[in-house]
C-alpha cells in the first residue's frame, strides 16, 4: 500500500510540474494536462485512437510474441548444448549490435509497407535481448548440482526441467522487459518507415503539424502500453518464483 501511495504521489507532482510547464512555455509546445485530457476526448469519440491502438497493439503483440517463440528456445539450445552456442554467440552479438534501422530498407524491399513488415521490425528488436538473456541463464546453471543430479542417476530431461530451466527463468524474465520496450519503440519506427499508420502515424501527424495535445495523448498511450506490459511481465516473474521454488530434485 505504501509503494501504491508513493506513485500515486508521484504522478501528482509530475501532473503538478506538467502544468507549471504549461503555463511557462507557449501553448503550441507544452498543453495543459487538462487541454491533452479534452484532446484524448475528442480522438476516443472520433475513432481515432482507438483504431490505431488496434493497429498498433496487432503488430507489436505479433513481433514481440514470434520473438518469445524464437529467442527463448533458441537461447536454452545455444546454453544447454555449448558447441552450438559457441558456435552462433559470435554471430547473435554482431547481430546485436547492429542497428535494427539499418535492416528496414532491405524489409521494405522484400516484404513492402504491409504488416509483414513491421512485425519483422519488431522481431527484430525484441529477439536478441530475449535470446541473449535466455542464453546467459542457461550458461549460469549451477554445475554443482547439475554434477550431483547426474551422480544420482538422474535424467537429462529432469536436469533441464528442474535444475537449468528454472536457474534461467529471472535472466529470460530481465530478457523480456528488455524485448518488451525495444519490440514498443520499434512498433513506433515501424509505422514511421513503411505505412504511416497506427500510434506512430498519429504521432508523425501531429507532430509535424504541432498538434501538441494531440501528440501528447499518443504519448502517454505508448506509456500506458508499457507500463502495462511492465506490469504483467512482473505478476508473471512473481508466479514463475513460487514454480522455481517448488522445483527441487527428488
Amino acid at each position: 500500500m505504501k509503494i501504491a501511495a508513493y506513485r500515486l504521489a508521484f504522478l501528482a507532482a509530475l501532473i503538478g510540474l506538467w502544468w507549471l510547464a504549461s503555463t511557462m512555455v507557449a501553448r503550441n509546445l507544452v498543453p495543459s494536462p487538462w487541454a491533452t485530457v479534452l484532446a484524448a476526448q475528442r480522438l476516443i469519440a472520433e475513432g481515432r485512437l482507438m483504431s490505431a491502438l488496434g493497429e498498433s497493439l496487432s503488430i507489436y503483440l505479433g513481433g514481440y510474441g514470434v520473438a518469445i517463440l524464437v529467442g527463448i528456445p533458441a537461447g536454452l539450445v545455444m546454453g544447454t548444448i555449448r558447441p552450438i552456442g559457441k558456435t552462433l554467440e559470435i554471430f547473435v552479438y554482431a547481430l546485436s549490435a547492429t542497428p535494427r534501422v539499418a535492416f528496414i530498407p532491405l524489409i521494405i524491399v522484400f516484404l513492402g509497407l504491409g504488416p509483414q513488415a513491421k512485425i519483422l521490425i519488431i522481431f527484430l528488436g525484441a529477439v536478441m535481448p530475449i535470446l541473449i538473456n535466455t542464453y546467459a541463464g542457461a550458461l549460469n546453471s549451477d554445475q554443482e548440482l547439475i554434477e550431483m543430479a547426474r551422480s544420482v542417476g538422474a535424467k537429462k530431461s529432469r536436469i533441464f526441467t528442474q535444475i537449468m530451466l528454472p536457474g534461467a527463468v529471472p535472466f529470460i524474465l530481465v530478457g523480456l522487459r528488455v524485448g518488451a520496450t525495444i519490440g514498443l519503440i520499434n512498433t513506433v519506427v515501424a509505422e514511421l518507415y513503411t505505412a504511416v499508420k497506427g500510434l506512430g502515424g498519429l504521432l508523425a501527424i501531429y507532430g509535424n503539424t504541432f498538434r501538441m495535445a494531440e501528440y501528447f495523448v499518443i504519448v502517454l498511450t505508448l506509456a500506458l502500453i508499457g507500463v502495462i506490459v511492465t506490469e504483467a511481465l512482473r505478476f508473471l516473474e512473481v508466479r514463475l518464483g513460487r514454480w522455481r521454488r517448488s522445483e527441487v530434485i527428488v
